[in-house]
């Protein structure tokens, strides 16, 4: 393993990286007990690419994967450049963006679960700031399920002034945040639209707040005040796909 090797573990997230740049990888390791048809198939794949398989116990791939479940399968790769800039984003948006902002998400799997749902529900760019949030450790990598490839990740100094930036280019910019009057059932967002999200427990932050276009909360029924960030990202984004789907 190369200094600045990264760890990439699971079936997802080993695919994604041989379909986005199989030249990065440099040998894959995999648990010979494991002969499923799924296993058959990323072997098929690796070989494809020539890419150099190795066998690995079970504990040996846990040492590996360090405590991240890793089915089986263990890639070590050279890193590559993920994420573009935010003036590449503007100048590339695409008709009708859909775009997500993470406002202080700092725990890795939560990342990379909002990631793997944004790669589903069509995301052009996940924006977050560059300090106080996570990062691609080898926990949201695993979580993202090979999103993190396949997303573009755009870090930004201060994420108010590019809200400012996305309303004056047309971008409806709503919040999520539970003490708002309105529901995100009550937004069109068959338009260029973008879904902001706080961090876990402590939600927007005041200057985010203001920024946005409005406000949105996700209707609650039951006794908990609050959803998962990755969970909440989910249903918003897929309020905005439902929107679009039906339009």
């Amino acid at each position: 393993m190369a200094k600045n090797d990264v760890v990439l573990v699971g079936f997802h997230s080993v695919l994604a990286r041989l379909k986005r740049s199989p030249g990065s990888i440099h040998a894959v390791y995999v648990d010979p007990e494991r002969r499923d048809q799924r296993m058959r198939n990323a072997l098929v794949e690796l070989e494809k690419n020539g890419i150099r398989v190795m066998k690995a116990d079970h504990r040996r791939l846990e040492g590996m994967a360090r405590n991240i479940p890793h089915q089986g399968i263990v890639a070590m790769a050279a890193p590559v450049q993920i994420g573009i800039s935010f003036d590449e984003l503007m100048d590339n948006m695409g008709e009708n963006p859909l775009l997500l902002l993470l406002d202080g998400v700092t725990d890795p799997r939560n990342f990379g679960a909002c990631l793997r749902v944004a790669d589903a529900a069509g995301v052009r760019a996940v924006v977050v700031p560059k300090d106080r949030s996570a990062t691609l450790t080898e926990s949201a990598i695993k979580a993202s399920a090979g999103a993190c490839e396949t997303v573009d990740i755009v870090k930004v100094t201060n994420l108010a002034g590019t809200i400012v930036e996305l309303k004056d280019a047309g971008i409806a910019v709503v919040g999520a945040a539970g003490e708002a009057e309105k529901s995100i059932y009550e937004f069109v967002q068959t338009g260029p639209f973008a879904w902001v999200l706080g961090a876990e427990g402590d939600g927007l932050r005041q200057l985010t707040r203001k920024r946005c276009s409005d406000l949105a909360h996700i209707p609650m029924k039951g006794s908990v005040e609050s959803l998962n960030v990755s969970v909440a990202t989910g249903i918003c984004l897929y309020e905005t796909l439902r929107q679009r789907l039906a339009g």
